[in-house]
């Protein structure tokens, strides 16, 4: 599983003129059965996303078709962890 940290590297402005590309990029990765979790970060500086069932390549690769990432507006960190423990219901992100 992926935790994906995306700061902000532009004004607001710009972020709120790529979000409905950007929310439609995100529509594909849960419609895909990749993203599990999305949402912005609180005060709004970014955002965090919870991938899995994907190898770290295949993520990048799909990272880069952000609208966010194509127009320069984010920057992304990843971090891969196994999970041992989840929450009923959440087996499936089980490592």
């Amino acid at each position: 599983m992926f935790v994906i940290t995306l700061s902000y590297v532009a004004d607001l402005d710009r972020i709120d003129e790529a979000m409905d590309d950007h929310r439609k990029w995100v529509d594909g990765q849960f419609e895909d059965g990749v993203f599990v979790a999305s949402g912005a970060m609180v005060p709004r500086t970014g955002g965090v996303i919870l991938a899995a069932g994907l190898e770290r390549p295949e993520l990048e690769a799909r990272l880069a078709l952000d609208p966010f990432q194509q127009k320069g507006l984010a920057e992304y960190s990843i971090a891969e962890f196994a999970a041992r423990r989840v929450a009923p219901g959440l087996e499936r992100l089980q490592a």
